[in-house]
């Protein structure tokens, strides 16, 4: 199956897409499954701008309504998580995954799901040493802090990703930390001077994401958020050992690049979003995926002009149904479905979910392997119809549904007014369908009345 595995979005999804139809026709096959790494700011109205951490010269309404209105469709099967500038409020509606808008899917603030066959897992957000082990606390409307501490990854998240058998692709926005010393550090330090200091206090990237990299063993791991691309050499991820690598592949060697005070910042407490001209997108020939115990890793820049931002890569199907698409064909869709074995995950820790600063303890592996386990049973019996091989696609229980007002007379020029007031809290259907589905409350939408299936998991 060919995916494009896309850097930063920053609301370019007209280039993004109109990109990948360009390399479909200039080399002629079919892009089955696009992926985007974060910052993809699913903005559906002016109002969500105010859910978003940017200054206000940057806060303007960008293309996603279209999508979201339906006046456009995504022509391509599309996954994506969330980063650092994001309409928070949309995202949390959808904090179990849901679609954005039709065939655009966010992955929740963490999850795991299947495209024909292949396990796609991620998370949301960037770490931050002190929101790590709280609860989610963050109330709409947000005050200036909660802005950002609300798209800061949680331990439960990690903990729960951390369960996981091997997925084939991992997404994360942040990199793993040490992941630079991987590949080659000298070339990253000539076009990146200014993270010299993070690398040698050790303070690049996200212990987590690490973490969940030596213990999950993905084939690829895709990140985004330094606007850089890096196309790591092979490396095991047990000994962490790697070879080096001179320039990616594809592209001359850039002239060294200073930080530009417009650009993302690395420490989010200072971002700025650099205006978007229109994008003339770069990207590389596709490449083949790695066999064996590593993890393929590959970063990737924002959608500017002259930034290598996305890259198609040939990634091998476990298992092709009938209904799915074959790469190349372009005879039909590919089939975005649940992963069970999350969804046992899911219902296993819900009880663990906090929406206070507290977070309760979490138990010890054995145990939480072992309600994993239970909880798995529960979901062949109750989901899947005690057919461990029945599919579940996610359309059969999540739909697209509107919740937010469209704005009137919209232009992705418009920018927000001086005092335009934070949205209220709405209840998102698909979320209520997701937890209606596992018998567990919804935590996440305000008033909303689940129902369940079976037993209710508190």
């Amino acid at each position: 199956m060919k995916v494009a595995v896309e850097g930063c979005c920053h609301g370019q999804l007209d280039a993004i897409y109109e990109h990948i139809q360009t390399l479909e026709a200039r080399n002629d096959y079919k892009v089955d499954l696009l992926l985007i790494c974060g910052d993809f700011q699913a903005i559906r109205n002016l109002a969500d701008l105010q859910c978003m951490s940017v200054p206000n010269k940057y806060k303007n309404l960008g293309g996603f309504y279209k999508y979201y209105t339906g006046e456009k469709t995504a022509p391509i099967l599309t996954v994506v998580i969330g980063g650092n500038h994001e309409a928070s409020n949309y995202m949390w509606e959808l904090y179990h995954g849901g679609w954005l808008a039709p065939n655009i899917y966010f992955l929740g603030h963490a999850g795991c799901v299947r495209v024909n066959g292949i396990r796609i897992a991620g998370a949301s957000g960037i770490f931050k040493k002190h929101d790590f082990p709280q609860g989610n606390y963050e109330k709409l409307p947000y005050t200036p802090n909660w802005l950002r501490s609300i798209y800061h990854i949680r331990e439960f998240n990690i903990r729960r990703l951390s369960l996981l058998s091997q997925p084939t692709i991992f997404l994360s926005h942040d990199w793993p930390s040490s992941i630079e010393h991987h590949g080659n550090l000298r070339w990253l330090l000539s076009r990146k001077s200014f993270l010299r200091p993070d690398i040698e206090s050790g303070n690049l990237g996200s212990p987590p994401m690490m973490g969940l990299l030596q213990t999950l063993k993905p084939i690829w791991w895709f990140s985004a958020h330094l606007h850089i691309v890096i196309d790591e050499d092979d490396f095991d991820t047990v000994d962490s050992g790697a070879k080096s690598k001179s320039e990616p592949s594809g592209t001359a060697p850039a002239p060294p690049t200073k930080q530009n005070p417009d650009e993302i910042a690395l420490d989010d407490e200072e971002d700025a979003v650099e205006a978007p001209p229109a994008p003339q997108p770069v990207t590389r020939p596709p490449q083949s995926p790695v066999q064996g115990p590593t993890t393929r890793f590959l970063a990737l820049d924002k959608c500017l002009p002259k930034r290598q931002f996305l890259e198609v890569v040939d990634i091998p199907t476990p298992t092709i149904e009938p209904s799915a698409s074959t790469s190349g064909t372009g005879n039909s869709q590919p089939v975005l479905e649940f992963d069970p074995e999350w969804l046992a995950i899911t219902r296993a820790f819900h009880g663990l979910f906090s929406a206070q600063h507290h977070q309760p303890t979490f138990p010890e592996e054995t145990e939480a392997r072992k309600s994993v386990s239970d909880a798995l049973q529960w979901v062949v019996e109750n989901v899947q119809k005690n057919d461990p091989s029945h599919a579940l696609p996610v359309s059969e229980v999540q739909t697209f549904v509107q919740t937010a007002p469209v704005p009137e007379s919209p232009s992705p020029n418009q920018k927000v007014k001086e005092n335009e007031p934070q949205p209220p809290a709405y209840s998102n259907p698909q979320t209520e369908a997701f937890c209606r589905m596992l018998g567990i409350k919804n935590k996440i939408n305000p008033g909303a009345s689940s129902g369940t299936v079976a037993e209710s998991t508190s």
